[in-house]
């Protein structure tokens, strides 16, 4: 009829962990009683695409136990964010500038601008086997836009060279 908070208690037993709930004490013959529970559980990242919960109804005047399992699926959950910068976060040619043909050394490519990209993990679970796809302009109107020189990666993170990365060898 009414709904109630249940008292419950968490505890560890023969290895496995327990959860011990006191429906009522005493409760009347024949009635019925309906229990929602949320249960919060962590670490679940190599434990497969199920949990089974292990419910069992044990009463003082029944000398043997009721027992049921419920097999929930596991789901992992975790909202990436990407983040990304500039440096110089703003650049201008000249319009007398002119890429100086066959020469090897950076400077006479352009300005330097270094673009950094961070991918982080807001959880709350891990994950792995993340794949990220920067699609990046370097031509426009077939002339060169940017000229890709090198990419750097950090925190154990492969990366797949861009096709065009330093043609021309500078």
């Amino acid at each position: 009829q009414g709904q109630e908070k249940l008292s419950c208690n968490p505890r560890k037993e023969n290895g496995s962990h327990v959860v011990l709930c006191e429906l009522g004490n005493p409760m009347k013959a024949g009635a019925r009683v309906t229990v929602d529970m949320e249960l919060s559980v962590s670490g679940l990242e190599d434990m497969g695409d199920t949990i089974t919960f292990q419910l069992q109804l044990r009463s003082k005047n029944s000398p043997s136990p009721a027992n049921a399992s419920v097999t929930v699926p596991v789901e992992a959950q975790a909202e990436m964010e990407l983040r990304g910068t500039s440096l110089p976060a703003t650049t201008v040619l000249p319009t007398s500038w002119h890429r100086a043909e066959g020469s090897r050394r950076p400077e006479d490519h352009g300005i330097k601008v270094e673009h950094v990209y961070q991918l982080h993990n807001k959880g709350p679970s891990t994950v792995s086997g993340v794949t990220l796809r920067l699609a990046v302009p370097n031509q426009l109107g077939g002339r060169i836009l940017l000229y890709l020189l090198e990419l750097d990666t950090e925190g154990g993170v492969s990366c797949t060279d861009p096709p065009g990365l330093n043609a021309e060898q500078v």
